[in-house]
């Protein structure tokens, strides 16, 4: 089984709204919506959990209805940061599932993610045992201690921009967290870290440019331009 994990237990302190980001209305549906009808509609997930913000969880489970999103089976509440959050959704699923079901843990603020993406995430999970998404990193990269200014750069080519969704086995990955715990590793940035952290090996899957995150006010003009944009005939894919 293949089991979709969102991640909205966030405030989205950065946006400056009244309410978390995962639920401000693009086009008339929020945007934690466009993330559930992505893997709603993706043929290889069985079922989605929805990590949630405390106080939020009828307004999910009412718009899974409004949206038909029939996937959604269970909602848990969010943790202290994303580690935790991240925790309590694996651990839940562990009281319902085998371990050697896969998981894809995935931000919910990233709506644009596509069927390719959840496809290679799935595969490259089930060949190696975990699969970050992943894109090329374009731009020079610069080294700095002052944050002003920088006498030295990283090659490009041995860098890669993360994410998600990132996949596990979901015994694998509930084992990570409490190792992690067991460590005093309690607030590591995204599971591909905590993987790292903890000495472990992680594999790559193909990710997008497109598979934006909204962080700020800016990445919603982004991912409206995004949604009303068509790709030119002449452009290749």
């Amino acid at each position: 089984m293949n089991i979709g994990l969102l991640i909205a237990g966030g405030s989205g302190a950065r946006m400056h709204q009244d309410i978390p980001k995962q639920f401000i209305t693009v086009n008339e549906k929020p945007v934690i919506v466009y993330t559930l009808e992505a893997f709603q509609q993706h043929p290889g997930i069985d079922e989605i959990e929805v990590v949630c913000i405390e106080g939020w969880e009828q307004v999910l489970w009412a718009y899974a209805k409004q949206f038909n999103i029939t996937k959604l089976k269970y909602v848990v509440p969010g943790g202290e940061n994303g580690q935790a959050s991240i925790r309590n959704g694996v651990y839940e699923l562990e009281k319902h599932h085998d371990p050697k079901d896969i998981v894809l843990i995935h931000d919910a603020i990233r709506p644009m993610v596509s069927a390719e993406i959840i496809s290679d995430c799935i595969s490259k999970t089930m060949k190696y045992g975990n699969a970050i998404t992943v894109i090329p990193c374009a731009e020079a990269m610069l080294e700095t201690e002052d944050e002003i200014s920088s006498t030295g750069s990283y090659p490009r080519d041995r860098l890669k921009r993360t994410q998600t969704p990132q996949g596990f086995r979901l015994g694998d990955i509930c084992d990570l967290h409490r190792r992690a715990l067991e460590k005093g590793i309690t607030n590591s940035v995204a599971s591909c870290t905590l993987m790292i952290e903890m000495g472990e090996q992680v594999y790559f899957s193909a990710g997008s440019e497109k598979n934006i995150k909204l962080t700020t006010v800016e990445d919603i003009d982004i991912f409206k331009a995004l949604l009303a944009a068509k790709r030119s005939d002449w452009l290749k894919g």
